[in-house]
């Protein structure tokens, strides 16, 4: 048995945040039913970087492994009928509508808590349900670049640079996810469901704490310098360097034995947490012609010897590839049945008793609605007038 088996969690969300949370909670076991119109879900039919796949898009297939699709109309009467039908015997429901959406919708929190008190109840958005910015545009790279992460690392003479993935929508599915894991075991305690609120402002804030504490008790202000450090709060030496095959990076290294590894005179009688800052540009500099003299694997070698911090710069094709990823299991395969072989991240958190299980791939649109009906007590005769009327799709 997995750890949540037996929770049923009706997905309402759309794109990346929403799925994403939702998809962690059916590795876990939940059975994860993802309510989408009949034309399909908005991450159907937008692929990140032109991967199409088959019938599933690799943008859609990578959100909503381990849920099933019913996809149906609920700005029909009937539609939304047979979704309020289902929050009667549901445990989560899960969306990220436009603030007012829902309520206009009539799938607010105060409908649907009145017809299941103990329904979790998530509401995830962009910054906030209320406020000024309430109605602005959730987008992962609209936040990223408001968070003030963009101005932590780099050099002074340089754009603010954006990371190289969606993190403001995947730090904001993970806080879903706790939140819904809280939730679900006050409910366990007390009987009572409650309203999860997530936004991806103060997602994406929490997660600089250490950083936003230092500006706000510490009164360091947030100055990037010359060289292009990857972080304005850590000491030198501490970012990325080319070397003469590729690029290593170095981490807040004991600057006498980084002295001597690189040959380098300047760093003899450096004190780590004086003057790591009051030459912090020089630090880099030097650091930088030294090791474009070597290989990666050559200056790794070195600094490993003498515990300095280091690492190798990976693109995707390495990662995949790692020893230690490989030993992790951090990727996950299974068949699907239009996308053939699949490869993809699989849970990162491993229970001893209740591990997580991929039991299935990302559904077709309305792959599972006459299955899904059926379980919530609905007629054959009534699922196939349903399905006639365009209503309900089946795939």
């Amino acid at each position: 048995m997995s750890i949540l088996s037996g929770i049923r969690v009706l997905d309402c969300s759309i794109a990346m945040a929403g799925p994403f949370a939702a998809q962690r909670l059916g590795d876990l076991g939940a059975d994860v039913v993802k309510v989408e119109p009949v034309t399909g879900e908005w991450q159907r039919h937008a692929s990140a970087g032109g991967a199409r796949g088959n019938k599933i898009n690799v943008s859609f297939l990578s959100l909503n492994r381990n849920k099933r699709s019913l996809a149906v109309d609920l700005k029909a009467p009937d539609g939304k009928a047979l979704l309020m039908d289902m929050v009667k015997t549901a445990d989560v429901f899960l969306q990220n509508y436009r603030p007012g959406v829902a309520a206009r919708l009539g799938v607010d929190y105060e409908t649907l808590s009145a017809l299941n008190p103990r329904l979790i109840y998530v509401s995830m958005s962009g910054y906030g349900e209320d406020g000024p910015y309430k109605n602005y545009p959730g987008q992962d790279l609209l936040l990223q670049s408001m968070s003030g992460a963009m101005m932590s690392s780099g050099s002074a003479d340089q754009p603010p640079s954006p990371a190289g993935q969606f993190l403001v929508d995947s730090v904001a599915a993970y806080t879903a996810f706790e939140g819904v894991l809280a939730a679900l075991f006050h409910r366990e305690r007390t009987g009572e469901g409650q309203k999860v609120e997530v936004n991806m402002l103060d997602a994406i804030a929490t997660i600089q704490m250490q950083e936003l504490s230092v500006f706000t008790v510490g009164k360091k202000p947030q100055t990037r310098s010359a060289e292009p450090h990857a972080h304005c709060y850590i000491r030198a030496p501490y970012g990325v360097f080319e070397t003469t095959d590729g690029y290593v990076t170095v981490a807040m290294a004991n600057l006498q034995k980084l002295g001597k590894v690189i040959a380098d005179p300047f760093f003899d009688g450096l004190d780590d947490e004086v003057d790591s800052w009051k030459h912090r540009d020089e630090i880099y500099a030097r650091v930088k012609t030294a090791l474009k003299t070597r290989s990666s694997a050559d200056w790794l070698a070195a600094m490993r010897e003498v515990d300095i911090w280091c690492g190798p710069v990976y693109g995707y094709e390495e990662l995949v590839n790692d020893p230690q990823v490989a030993h992790n299991g951090t990727f996950v395969e299974y068949d699907h049945p239009t996308e053939g072989r699949v490869k993809t991240p699989g849970f990162p958190i491993k229970f001893s008793k209740t591990p997580s299980k991929i039991e299935r791939g990302a559904p077709l649109v309305g792959e599972h609605s006459r299955e899904i009906l059926r379980e919530a007590g609905k007629s054959d005769a009534v699922i196939e007038a349903l399905i006639t009327a365009g209503v309900v799709k089946q795939d």
